[in-house]
C-alpha cells in the first residue's frame, strides 16, 4: 500500500450520481500483471465511505422501486446494447487490469452480458402466481417485492462477469445496489457503471466504493443493506455470512473449490484433451470452476499422461496486453505468484514427483507461473485436499470409478466436478452420487448459463438461494401475500 499517490491515478467511486476521488490515507496498487507496471491506485476507504453510499442508495429506492417494471427492463435493454457496443474495449481492459488472454476477456464479458440480456426479461420473473376461490369467495396472490439496498462483494478473477451475476438482477428487480469490487481490478466496475449511468440508470441506483476488509465488515453490519452477495475465499465467504446473517442479512456467499476432472477409459482422447487443458489452464487456473485433480481411471493413466505433456510443450506464455495470440497469461500479483512458487517448492521438498515445473522457462517481467504438473498424487495430500488457485494439475489415480468418487467425496469443497466417457451408466452413476452442485459430462468447465444458478455446495456456497437464474430473483425480492374477500353481502349491506 501507498500513502502518497498522483491524484489521476487514483481509482474514482461512484455515490450518489456523483464521481469522486475520495481522499484516505492508504491505497492498493492496481498493476498490469504481465509487466509488473502500477497503472492505478485503489482508495482503501471505511466505514464512512459505506454509509454514504447506504444512504445514497436508500434515497434512491424510494422513486426506483415504484418505477413499473417494464420502465426498468427498458433501461436494462439500453444498457444491454451498450456493453455489447463497448464489449471488445472491456476485455481489452480486462486483459490489462487482470491478465487474462484476450479471448478469456472475451469470454469474461460475454458471460456477464448473459445476466444482463436475462434481467431484461424481469417483467415475466419478477410475476406472482394468483388463485381464485382459495376458500369461499375468497382469493389468494402472490407479489414478489424488492428488499431495499442492496450490496455486492466480488472478486479478482472475473472483472465482469461476476459483478454482473449481482448488480443487473438486483437493480432490474427493483433494489438499489452498493458494488465493491476487488481492490486489485476496479477498473472494469468503474467502466460498467459508467456505461448504465449512459443507459439512463437513474442516480443513486448503482454505487461502486472500493476498500479491504473494513468496507466488508461495514457492509455486512451496517442496518441500510437488506442483501449482501459475495464470491472470493471460503474463508472470507463464511466470515461474510457469519456477520451477515448475525446482522439480520440476506447472504450469499460463493467460496472456493477443488473440482475433479475423471477421465475413463472410453474417453475419448482427443476432446478430453482439450477440455482439461482448457479447465486446468484457462485464466492461469485462477478460477472457482478451474479442474484441479486430474483422475485418469485404471489403464488410461499412463496414455493421459503422455498426451498432456506433449501438449503442455505447446503453450505460448507471455504478456497478454501486448501479445493477443499466447495461450496464457499470469496471475494476478506477485503474492500469487510467491504463493504458488511456494506450493511447488513445498511439493518438491516432499519428494513429490514434479513432471512440469511452472517456475522454469517464464517471462521475468510479470507474474507468471507457468503451467505445472504434479503426478501421483494421495487423497490425503495438501495438493488433494486445498484449493491451489493458479495453473497447478495434479494427477490421482484412482483403480474405479468408485474409488474416484470415494475420494472426492471426502473433499470438503462441493463446486464442481467432471467425468469423460461414453458410457452412459458411468455418466449416470457419477452424476448421482458425486458430492457437489454443479456437474459436466464431457463438458471441462460445467460452469451454468445465466438461466440456471451457480450451485455451489459444503465450503463451497454458504446461504440458501444461490446466483443466477430464478434463483436470483428470489433472492433479491421477497414475497407478499395477500387474500381478498369481496362476496355479494357486501353489496346487500351497501343497498346496491
Amino acid at each position: 500500500m501507498s500513502n502518497s499517490v498522483e491524484t489521476s491515478q487514483i481509482v474514482p467511486q461512484l455515490i450518489g450520481g456523483t464521481w469522486s476521488v475520495p481522499s484516505v490515507a492508504t491505497y492498493t496498487n492496481v498493476y498490469n500483471p504481465s509487466t509488473g507496471a502500477v497503472i492505478a491506485h485503489t482508495p482503501m476507504a471505511g466505514a464512512d465511505t459505506v454509509d454514504a453510499a447506504v444512504q445514497a442508495a436508500s434515497r434512491a429506492f424510494e422513486s426506483w422501486s415504484k418505477l413499473p417494471v417494464p420502465k426498468r427492463a427498458d433501461i436494462l435493454f439500453r444498457y444491454r446494447t451498450l456493453l455489447e457496443a463497448n464489449s471488445e474495449a472491456l476485455a481489452r481492459l480486462i486483459t490489462r487490469e487482470n491478465g487474462k488472454t484476450l479471448e478469456e476477456a472475451r469470454g469474461d464479458v460475454r458471460r456477464g452480458f448473459e445476466v444482463v440480456e436475462f434481467a431484461c426479461g424481469i417483467a415475466h420473473l419478477s410475476k406472482g402466481e394468483s388463485l381464485a376461490q382459495v376458500a369461499p369467495h375468497i382469493d389468494g396472490q402472490t407479489l414478489r417485492e424488492p428488499l431495499g439496498v442492496c450490496a455486492g462483494i466480488s472478486p479478482y478473477n472475473f472483472p465482469a462477469m461476476v459483478p454482473m451475476w449481482m448488480f443487473p438482477l438486483a437493480i432490474a428487480c427493483g433494489n438499489t445496489f452498493i458494488l465493491k469490487p476487488s481492490e486489485k481490478v476496479p477498473l472494469t466496475a468503474v467502466r460498467l457503471a459508467e456505461l448504465f449511468q449512459e443507459a439512463g440508470l437513474p442516480d443513486g441506483v448503482f454505487n461502486v466504493i472500493h476498500g479491504g476488509r473494513e468496507v466488508v465488515d461495514a457492509l455486512c453490519v451496517h442496518p441500510g443493506i437488506k442483501a449482501i452477495s459475495f464470491v472470493g475465499s471460503s474463508t472470507v465467504a463464511k466470515h461474510v455470512y457469519a456477520l451477515g446473517s448475525a446482522h439480520g442479512k440476506r447472504v450469499q456467499a460463493g467460496g472456493g473449490a477443488k473440482n475433479a476432472l475423471v477421465v475413463m477409459p472410453d474417453a475419448d482422447p482427443d476432446s478430453t484433451l482439450r477440455a482439461i487443458m482448457g479447465s486446468a489452464f484457462g485464466c492461469a487456473g485462477q478460477r472457482c470452476m478451474a479442474g484441479s485433480l486430474l483422475m485418469g481411471v485404471g489403464s488410461v493413466n499412463k496414455a493421459l499422461h503422455e498426451r498432456l505433456n506433449a501438449t503442455l510443450d505447446a503453450i505460448r506464455i507471455g504478456d497478454t496486453s501486448a501479445d493477443d495470440t499466447v495461450d496464457m497469461g499470469p496471475v494476478i500479483d506477485d503474492l500469487a505468484q510467491n504463493r504458488l512458487d511456494n506450493v511447488i517448492l513445498q511439493a518438491e521438498q516432499k519428494g513429490i514427483h514434479i513432471a512440469r515445473d511452472g517456475r522454469k522457462n517464464r517471462p521475468e517481467q510479470g507474474f507468471f507461473v507457468g503451467p505445472t504438473l504434479f503426478d501421483g498424487i494421495t487423497p490425503d495430500a495438501h495438493l488433494f485436499q486445498e484449493e491451489l488457485f493458479g495453473p497447478l494439475l495434479s494427477m490421482v489415480h484412482p483403480k474405479t470409478l468408485d474409488e474416484a468418487i470415494g475420494w472426492l467425496n471426502r473433499l470438503n469443497f462441493g463446486n464442481g466436478a467432471v467425468i469423460f466417457t461414453s458410457s452412459g451408466a458411468a455418466a449416470r452413476q457419477f452424476s448421482q452420487e458425486i458430492n457437489c452442485g454443479m456437474v459436466g459430462v464431457n463438458v471441462g468447465v460445467p460452469a451454468p448459463m445465466s438461466l440456471f444458478p451457480f450451485a455451489g455446495w459444503n465450503d463451497s456456497f454458504y446461504g440458501d438461494l444461490h446466483m443466477q437464474g430464478t434463483e436470483g430473483v428470489q433472492f433479491y425480492t421477497r414475497q407478499r401475500v395477500v387474500l381478498s374477500r369481496w362476496d355479494s353481502s357486501y353489496h346487500r349491506q351497501m343497498g346496491w
